[in-house]
């Protein structure tokens, strides 16, 4: 059974054998497990851990993003990044948001926003054709994402104000990414021919706590147009997965109800998204990708609960429904015997 028949039958609750896998890491992490295999290839990483989706994409071919006397670069809004270590390794923060003082959304009518004429999509179809064993996806967590894609250019203490208020600049944004997004979405499925099967949509809608927002002010803002890119994804006959840390769980049923077909990561040390209370709950009804903690049992466990924890997925959906991976980008420090065992315990490592 290749990766890809794999991956259909898992999502559609059939007894695969093995679960899929799926893998994300901080570049630190990416070289350790590189430099551990005697490999400088992400690719050759992707092989080695034995996961079942590959992802691939338009080149980009828009404006050269500009660097900065301070050492920051220009994003695709405006914004600018720098490097920010935490120890452990780095990662780019926003260091100018070029909307946060904005007050008035005719401001925004001359403003270069990004286009999807910004990338070539003649390289789509053949890089698909080189996974043609896998479950191949496009876009991600960063697709349309407006609450922290926006907050990166704006503000994220300003963007959670202006969702209480309905503020019509943020509400224009909102317009601009969407726009954007789903053009060059579509433009990529088109140029996959039908070779492409998950469309990855992202939107971090809850906290360690419960959620960001309410669910009348998730069907307000936010539902048509998470629900137009999943139509868009089944319109190409594509499948839908979207991205949400935290604690989603009360906003499932509006998932299920849109037609997502996955929910990754499943932050299961978030209030009330325990995996197996999800499980009890939306057997059947929508499939899990992720839920391998990485805020405690990679990084703090020992090998046994990582295997633990492995295996009681396996237990769960063992007719399907789960594509074990972690929660998020494995972080700088996890021990990499614990990522290791959660791989060779999937059986998709040897």
């Amino acid at each position: 059974m290749t990766p890809k028949e794999k991956f259909y039958k898992a999502i559609n609750y059939e007894n695969t054998g093995r679960l899929p896998a799926h893998y994300y890491g901080t570049p630190e992490i990416n070289n350790a497990l590189m430099e551990h295999f005697g490999i400088n290839d992400r690719r050759d990483l992707y092989d080695r851990l034995g996961t079942d989706l590959r992802h691939i994409g338009p080149a980009y071919i828009g404006p050269e993003p500009r660097k900065f006397d301070d050492g920051s670069t220009e994003g695709l809004n405006g914004e600018r990044y720098k490097t920010v270590s935490f120890g452990h390794g780095s990662y780019s923060e926003p260091s100018y948001l070029p909307f946060e003082n904005v007050d008035d959304p005719e401001r925004l009518e001359d403003y270069r926003f990004p286009s999807a004429d910004w990338y070539d999509y003649s390289s789509v179809r053949q890089n698909c054709l080189g996974f043609s064993d896998y479950a191949i996806e496009i876009e991600g967590a960063g697709t349309p994402d407006f609450i922290n894609g926006i907050g990166r250019y704006r503000g994220v203490e300003k963007v959670m104000y202006d969702i209480a208020l309905e503020d019509p600049v943020f509400m224009k944004l909102v317009e601009k990414r969407f726009d954007f997004l789903y053009e060059k979405t579509e433009r990529t499925l088109i140029a996959g021919d039908g070779l492409i099967d998950i469309v990855g949509l992202g939107e971090d809608l809850g906290n360690q706590n419960g959620l960001l927002i309410s669910p009348d002010t998730y069907d307000r803002l936010f539902r048509d147009r998470h629900k137009a890119f999943i139509d868009l994804a089944h319109k190409y006959n594509a499948i839908a997965m979207m991205h949400c840390c935290g604690s989603c769980r009360k906003l499932i049923p509006a998932f299920i109800d849109m037609g997502l077909d996955i929910l990754e990561v499943v932050q299961v040390d978030a209030a009330g998204m325990d995996i197996t209370e999800l499980h009890d709950e939306y057997y059947g009804k929508i499939a899990f990708c992720g839920s391998l903690s990485v805020q405690h049992t990679l990084p703090f466990g020992t090998v046994e609960d990582v295997i633990k924890e492995v295996e009681l997925r396996q237990k769960l959906f063992k007719e399907g429904g789960m594509i074990i991976a972690p929660t998020h980008a494995i972080q700088a420090g996890t021990p990499l015997e614990n990522i290791l065992a959660m791989y060779r315990t999937i059986g998709s490592m040897e």
